[in-house]
């Protein structure tokens, strides 16, 4: 009997250490990643701050004036806005609230069209834009106290009757959220707002990564476990849904059917919550809170008259 003996040849150090390696870096990569996406959505790296000569230009080409105001939030963070008067008032108030990211004067175009239909106007930065002191955003969980303030503020400054508020994006969502707390609004407008902040984080991530949601649910749910550690903040609670299940005030939701930041899936799931008080308007074509640039004259129209209707 032939006996055969194999030499194995050793595995070299180096070869053994890649694959350990590459799990200490999956590891890693899997605990970074979600702490900058949720750090990314926290705060504006970068923040444009508003000039006064946009102002300006806003009462120039709309018949009215302008002022700065400014109130400290119920946790005493400053917030800023302006505040724009109609020389023919209507005896009605809009506040008027811009995305993530932007400033009032994003939000330019929609109090143009609302002064000239004489309606008083205030213009805020959000937390943590602008102006506006604090630095984290909370998507609606400490600003919508925020909304509380400004109404306050307004119906103190100003003899208006109605008030009535219009949201985009984030400002949207804002303003949904704002309902429980805040009794006082006639009616609202909420261009593109999201049904859920967790909703919307998921479909962001899936459409910039063009994976599924079992590829997401992990950096989503720890970025949403960061932001409750680091921060006290539980963005779940973040819910257009919860507030505007039981809300009386009528809601004119407006959604671009080729939006593809917030999807109109959302719009349609906040009417199907409460159909007796919101009515939907998608506009075809339409991208991300483009739809008053893509329609215009159908746009101001619908909103002036959601407003003078609901008095």
């Amino acid at each position: 009997m032939v006996t055969v003996i194999l030499h194995m040849r050793p595995i070299p150090n180096k070869a053994r250490r890649l694959p350990i390696a590459a799990l200490i870096g999956v590891t890693i990569g899997s605990l970074v990643a979600p702490i900058l996406v949720a750090e990314g959505a926290l705060h504006i790296q970068s923040r444009p701050q508003p000039d006064p000569h946009e102002a300006d230009a806003i009462a120039r080409g709309s018949a009215s004036t302008w002022e700065p105001a400014r109130t400290p939030a119920a946790d005493g963070v400053v917030l800023d806005a302006w505040l724009f008067t109609p020389h023919q008032p209507n005896g009605s108030g809009v506040l008027v609230l811009h995305g993530v990211g932007d400033t009032r004067s994003g939000m330019a175009m929609h109090a143009r069209y609302l002064l000239r239909a004489g309606f008083t106007v205030l213009l805020p930065d959000a937390r943590g834009h602008g102006s506006s002191g604090g630095s984290v955003i909370s998507y609606g969980i400490r600003e919508s106290a925020d909304v509380h303030t400004w109404a306050d503020w307004f119906l103190q400054h100003r003899p208006i009757a109605h008030l009535y508020g219009l949201g985009q994006s984030m400002g949207a969502a804002i303003l949904l959220e704002s309902l429980p707390r805040e009794p006082r609004f006639r009616a609202l407008v909420a261009d593109c707002p999201f049904n859920s902040f967790e909703d919307v984080a998921y479909y962001r991530l899936e459409h910039a990564s063009k994976l599924g949601r079992w590829a997401s649910w992990p950096v989503v749910q720890t970025g949403l476990l960061y932001a409750r550690i680091v921060y006290g903040l539980d963005l779940r609670q973040a819910s257009p849904a919860n507030a505007i299940r039981t809300t009386n005030v009528p809601i004119l939701l407006i959604h671009g059917t080729a939006d593809d930041h917030i999807p109109p899936s959302e719009s349609e799931t906040l009417h199907a919550l409460n159909p007796r008080s919101t009515t939907l308007w998608l506009v075809p074509g339409a991208e991300h809170i483009a739809s008053v640039s893509t329609n215009p004259r159908e746009y101001v129209r619908r909103v002036t008259e959601w407003f003078t209707t609901h008095e």
